[in-house]
C-alpha cells in the first residue's frame, strides 16, 4: 500500500503515434486536458467512468503540416465559453480550435521557424516563442507586437498575472522580464539553455534548464533558491495550486515531485525523455513522453491503477536499457561494480540509483522511499568497457564526425561538425545558416545526418521517433543557435479633428521664437572648411526660414533653397543644432514637405533615416530633441504622414529609446510623436501599428514626470483605444490601466487628471 503523499500511476493512454511535446489541462469538459504530438495531431482527453479509471478521446485535432510542439488553453470568453485550444508547430505556425473542431478556427502566421512554446492571459492574449530567436504577442487573429532581444530560441514564455508583464527564456541562458513589449530586465545565472518557465505568483516564478537546476526568482531580478535532483536537462514544470509545490519532468527519464523545497519523490518512466506535465484540476499529474504515451500518475488511492496495473508498469520500467552517455549514471566499470547483496542495504534518499552486476550484466535500481524498497529502472548497455571512436579535430575542437558536404555539383565542399550528443536538425539548421543555404535543405540534411551516425536508443523506440528539433532530447545550446496616403488632415501635433478625447493641444512647436540666424552665423564661422557655408547660401537659409515662417510671404521656398538646407542638415553634431531647428520649422510648408518627405520615394526615406540617426541614445540631446521635433511636424502634410506611417516600426522603436533619458524636452517631443501617430492610426484597422504606440506610451510613462508630456501621452492612449473594442483589450492586456491609476488625482494642471479618468472610461 502506498504511504500518504506518494503518487502512483493511475492510468497510461495509448492515442498518439509519436512523442507526445505538450499538455495542457482544459476548462471544459470537468476534468479534461489537452495532448499535442510530434504525429501532427493534438487530442482533447475526457475522464471515463470505466474501472481503469482512464480517459477517452474527445476528438483529434489535426492542422499543422508538421510536427506539434506546444499547446496552452486560452480562457473562455463571451464568445467562445469554452474557451480556445492553441497549438504551436514545426511549420511556424499556431492553429487556434475550439473544443469541439477538428479543423482550425484561425491559423497565426508570423514566426520564421518552430513555434515552442505558448502562454495564454487575460483578455485573449496569447504569447508565443519560437526558434526564429522572438516572442510575439496576438490577440484577435493579429501580431500585436514582437519581443526582440534574445539571441537565440526561445524555448519558453509565460504571461504573469500582474497586467502587462510577460517572461521568456532562451537558448542563450538567460530570461527576459518584458513590459508594454519593453525588455525591464535580463535575469543571468543559468548556465546552459532555459528550457521552461512556470509562474508562482504576481511576484515569483521557476525556471529550469538544461544545466539540470530549477530557480526560483522574484520579478525583482533576485534569484531565490536553487532546486537540485535531475541528473539531465529538465525539460517542463508545472505548480501546483498552493504556489509552492511543484512537479519537473526531463531527458534523465523522471517526472520528480518536489514539496517543501524537497525533491519528495521520483518516478521513473519507461522512455527517454519525458518532454511534458501539467497538473490537472484533481491535482493528478499527466506526463507526455518519448514513447507516445500519456500517463497519469495520482496520490489518491481510489484512483490508482490495479495492482496488477502497477506490477506491470513496474516490470516494463526493469526491462529498459540504460545508456550511461545520458548522464544518468556516470562512467561505469562493471569490474567494480558489487552484486546483488548490495541492495539489502537501504538507500538514504528518494530517488537514489544504485547499479549492480548480475552476472554480464549491470542492472540499475531506484530507492523508493514511500516502499522502503529498490525498484529496478533497467540495464545498463554501453560504458567505459565499450571502445569509443576517435574525435576529429576541426576548428579547433573535437568532433565525433566531420562530413563533407556537397550541395552544388562543381562548387566548394563544406564541412559539418557533429557530436552524436548533438541535434541533427539543430546542426543541419545552423549549418544552413552558417553556409548561407536555403532552408529547403534542412529535412535532406538532417535526414543524412541521422542516417550517418551511430547512436544507442533506449527500449523499443526507433531512432524515427526523435523530434526534429531535439533529437531524443539532446539539444544542446553550446553546439550553435539558429540565430497610400492616409484619410484627413490632422493638426501635426494634436491631431485633433481626429481625437476622441475632447482635449485640443496648442501647437507645440510652431510658436516658437525663430532661431536666430546669428547663431547659425557663428557657428558657421567655426565650422570645417569642407561644411563652412558661403555668404550667398547663408543667405539663402535666412529668405528660406522666413519664407516658411511668415504666412504673408510672398516668396516660395525654392528646390535650390531646400537642397542646401538638406545639404547643411548633415553638419557635423556638434553644429548641426541651429540648422536643424530651420528644419523643423521647414517640414511644416506644403513644398519643404512634399520635397522632402516624398518627392522621391528615397528622399523620405533618407530624411527618416537621418533623423533617426541623430537620435541615437548616444546622441547630443539637442539633436535628438530637435529630430523628434522634425518628425512631429513631418504629420502636418500628406506626405509627411504617408512617410511616418510607412516608417512607422523604426521611428517609434528609435523613440522609445529615448524614454530613459532625463530631459522634460525630449519627453514633450516623444509624447507629441506618439500622440500624432495615434492621431493619424484613429479609426483605422492597423492593429499592429495600434500596439505599437501602446507599448510605446506605456513604455514612456515609465520615466516620463513632466505633467505636460504625461497629460499628451494619455490622450495618445485614449485616442488610440477609442472606439477599439481589440485595442481596448490589448491595453488592459498590457496592465495600462493600473499604470495611469495614479494620473487620477492630479489637480496641477487639473486636465491631466481629467484625461485619466475619461481613458480609465474608455477602458472599463
Amino acid at each position: 500500500m502506498a504511504t500518504p503523499n506518494s503518487y502512483k500511476l493511475s492510468c497510461s493512454i495509448p492515442g498518439h503515434e509519436m512523442d507526445v511535446r505538450g499538455l495542457s489541462a482544459a476548462f471544459f469538459p470537468d476534468g479534461a486536458f489537452v495532448s499535442v504530438s510530434r504525429d501532427r495531431t493534438g487530442r482533447v482527453w475526457v475522464p471515463n467512468s470505466s474501472p481503469d479509471r482512464g480517459f477517452t478521446e474527445m476528438h483529434c485535432m489535426t492542422g499543422h503540416q508538421n510536427f506539434v510542439s506546444c499547446v496552452c488553453i486560452i480562457a473562455p470568453s463571451d464568445t467562445y465559453p469554452r474557451g480556445l485550444i492553441a497549438t504551436g508547430g514545426n511549420d511556424h505556425n499556431i492553429c487556434v480550435f475550439t473544443l469541439d473542431q477538428p479543423q482550425p478556427l484561425f491559423t497565426l502566421k508570423g514566426h520564421k521557424n518552430t513555434v515552442c512554446t505558448l502562454s495564454s492571459g487575460k483578455f485573449g492574449t496569447l504569447l508565443s516563442g519560437s526558434w526564429d530567436t522572438t516572442a510575439k504577442v496576438w490577440l484577435n487573429e493579429k501580431c500585436m507586437m514582437t519581443l526582440q532581444g534574445h539571441t537565440a530560441a526561445v524555448w519558453a514564455v509565460v504571461i504573469l498575472p500582474e497586467q502587462g508583464l510577460m517572461l521568456s527564456g532562451s537558448a542563450d541562458k538567460t530570461i527576459k522580464l518584458w513590459k508594454a513589449g519593453h525588455c525591464e530586465k535580463t535575469f543571468t545565472g543559468h548556465e546552459d539553455c532555459v528550457r521552461g518557465l512556470a509562474v508562482v505568483s504576481d511576484l515569483e516564478f521557476f525556471s529550469c534548464s538544461n544545466d539540470t537546476s530549477i530557480r526560483r526568482w522574484l520579478v525583482t531580478g533576485e534569484c531565490v533558491q536553487v532546486y537540485y535532483s535531475h541528473t539531465n536537462y529538465i525539460y517542463s514544470l508545472a505548480v501546483f495550486p498552493n504556489g509552492q509545490d511543484f512537479v519537473s519532468t526531463g531527458e534523465d527519464r523522471t517526472l520528480r515531485i518536489w514539496k517543501q523545497g524537497e525533491c519528495q519523490q521520483t518516478i521513473r518512466l519507461p522512455a527517454q525523455s519525458v518532454w511534458c506535465c501539467c497538473i490537472l484540476p484533481n491535482g493528478d499529474i499527466a506526463v507526455g513522453a518519448s514513447d507516445g504515451l500519456i500517463r497519469v500518475f495520482t496520490e489518491v488511492e481510489d484512483r490508482m491503477a490495479s495492482p496488477q496495473d502497477l506490477q506491470a508498469f513496474e516490470d516494463e520500467l526493469s526491462k529498459t536499457t540504460i545508456d550511461p552517455k545520458t548522464g544518468d549514471l556516470g562512467d561505469i566499470k562493471m569490474e567494480d561494480l558489487p552484486g546483488r547483496d548490495h541492495l539489502d542495504e537501504p538507500g538514504n534518499r528518494e530517488g537514489q540509483t544504485r547499479l549492480i552486476k548480475e552476472g554480464q550484466k549491470v542492472e540499475a535500481y531506484q530507492w523508493s522511499v514511500a516502499d522502503s524498497r529498490w525498484m529496478k529502472i533497467g540495464d545498463v548497455v554501453g560504458g567505459s568497457n565499450q571502445q569509443t571512436s576517435k574525435k576529429v579535430n576541426y576548428e579547433g575542437k573535437e568532433y565525433d564526425f566531420v562530413f563533407t558536404i556537397d550541395i552544388n555539383e562543381g562548387g566548394p565542399s563544406m564541412k559539418l561538425p557533429y557530436n552524436v550528443t548533438d541535434d541533427p536538425w539543430l546542426t543541419a539548421h545552423n549549418f544552413l545558416q552558417k553556409n548561407e543555404l536555403s532552408p529547403m535543405f534542412l529535412d535532406q540534411v538532417a535526414n543524412f545526418i541521422i542516417e550517418n551516425t551511430k547512436g544507442h536508443t533506449l527500449g523499443a523506440a526507433p531512432p524515427s521517433a526523435a523530434d526534429p528539433f531535439t533529437g531524443t532530447g539532446r539539444y544542446i545550446p553550446g553546439s550553435g543557435t539558429p540565430t497610400g496616403a492616409p484619410v484627413g488632415a490632422a493638426d501635426p501635433f494634436t491631431g485633433k479633428s481626429l481625437y476622441v478625447l475632447t482635449y485640443s493641444i496648442a501647437s507645440l512647436y510652431v510658436n516658437v521664437a525663430l532661431p536666430p540666424p546669428a547663431k547659425l552665423r557663428e557657428l558657421n564661422g567655426g565650422a570645417p572648411g569642407e561644411y563652412r557655408l558661403s555668404e550667398e547660401v547663408l543667405g539663402s537659409l535666412e529668405k528660406l526660414l522666413v519664407s516658411v515662417c511668415d504666412p504673408c510671404a510672398s516668396e516660395q521656398p525654392t528646390t535650390e533653397q531646400i537642397s542646401l538646407l538638406w545639404k547643411t542638415s548633415h553638419w557635423p553634431e556638434d553644429i548641426v543644432f541651429p540648422v536643424l531647428d530651420i528644419l523643423r520649422l521647414a517640414v511644416r510648408h506644403p513644398q519643404v514637405n512634399e520635397s522632402l518627405c516624398g518627392g522621391d520615394a528615397d528622399d523620405g526615406v533618407a530624411l527618416c533615416n537621418h533623423l533617426l540617426s541623430l537620435m541615437k541614445p548616444q546622441a547630443r540631446p539637442a539633436n535628438q530633441m530637435l529630430a523628434l521635433r522634425t518628425l512631429c511636424n513631418c504629420f502636418s502634410g500628406w506626405r509627411g504622414r504617408a512617410l511616418l506611417l510607412a516608417q512607422r516600426e523604426a521611428v517609434l522603436s528609435h523613440a522609445a529609446d529615448l524614454c530613459s533619458v532625463c530631459n522634460k524636452n525630449i519627453h514633450i517631443a516623444l509624447a507629441t510623436l506618439v500622440l500624432n501617430y495615434a492621431g493619424s492610426l484613429h479609426g483605422q484597422p492597423d492593429l499592429e501599428a495600434k500596439a505599437q504606440c501602446l507599448s510605446v506610451a506605456s513604455a514612456a510613462l515609465e520615466s516620463v514626470q513632466d505633467k505636460e508630456a504625461v497629460f499628451r501621452l494619455l490622450v495618445a492612449l485614449g485616442t488610440t483605444v477609442a472606439s477599439d473594442q481589440t485595442a481596448q483589450d490589448l491595453a488592459k492586456s498590457l496592465g495600462v490601466t493600473s499604470q495611469i491609476a495614479k494620473y487620477t488625482s492630479v489637480t496641477d494642471p487639473a486636465k491631466v487628471g481629467e484625461c485619466c479618468q475619461l481613458v480609465l472610461k474608455e477602458l472599463q
